[in-house]
């Protein structure tokens, strides 16, 4: 996997993370508590954010990617 896939992907995650969290503040704003989608939305980041970390932790340890420092 070449590192412009690699960072792409990281990208991708956090855009629909973000995207999922503004949904949320919409429906929030919007619904005034008259449905759930406002707990979907955050639902669905809350779960994407999980994915990502494993996703990361998952690269690490098979050597995909390598962890630094600063400064290192």
């Amino acid at each position: 996997m070449n590192d412009s896939l690699k960072t792409l992907l990281i990208i991708a995650f956090l855009i629909l993370i973000i995207w999922n969290l503004g949904a949320g503040l919409y429906y929030l704003l919007v619904d005034k508590g008259q449905s759930k989608r406002t707990v979907n939305a955050l639902t669905r980041r809350i779960g994407l954010s999980v994915a990502l970390i494993l996703l990361v932790i998952l690269a690490i340890y098979m050597g995909w990617i390598k962890p630094h420092g600063i400064g290192a």
